[in-house]
């Protein structure tokens, strides 16, 4: 039975990049062909179209990644179109964003729902966005984008 805990570990990696699965990344470019497979000859589903997009890989195939939306519509897309730079989705509409991390402190702005926000450190409460050229802190529990319990330095 000592095997099933090293293959546990195993299963929790990418066998192409040994990187941790599920992780978060970003659409590089301005649109990305979702296929339903992993390469050129399977069908494309759709096309995501927004830079930046926060999605989440959850299997890797070759130079394919699959990931999935925060709707969790997902497909087969090729790692040239993903970035590691993170990002995180606006989860509710007119979310104060926070000159410090505290509800208490000053608003700088309010955050649409669906807006795509540039992530900085996170706790396991808040975490600083940049938003349109705008810097502060936002609730954790506001934003798509993040494993749970994750912590960013």
């Amino acid at each position: 039975m000592l095997w099933a805990p090293l293959f546990a570990v195993a299963a929790d990696r990418g066998p192409v990049t040994n990187l941790p699965l599920p992780r978060f990344v970003s659409l590089k470019a301005s649109e990305g062909n979702v296929r339903r497979g992993p390469s050129l000859t399977h069908r494309i589903d759709w096309v995501f179209k927004h830079r930046n997009m926060p999605l989440q890989i959850v299997a890797e195939h070759g130079h394919w990644r699959r990931v999935v939306d925060r709707d969790g519509a997902g497909g087969w897309v090729h790692y040239t179109l993903l970035s590691g730079s993170r990002f995180g989705l606006i989860e509710e509409d007119l979310t104060p964003i926070y000159k410090i991390a505290d509800t208490g402190s000053h608003i700088v702005a309010h955050a649409e729902m669906g807006v795509v926000a540039r992530l900085g450190k996170c706790d396991q409460y808040w975490c600083r966005v940049t938003l349109e050229g705008t810097k502060g802190w936002m609730p954790r529990e506001k934003l798509w984008g993040l494993l749970p319990g994750e912590i960013r330095e």
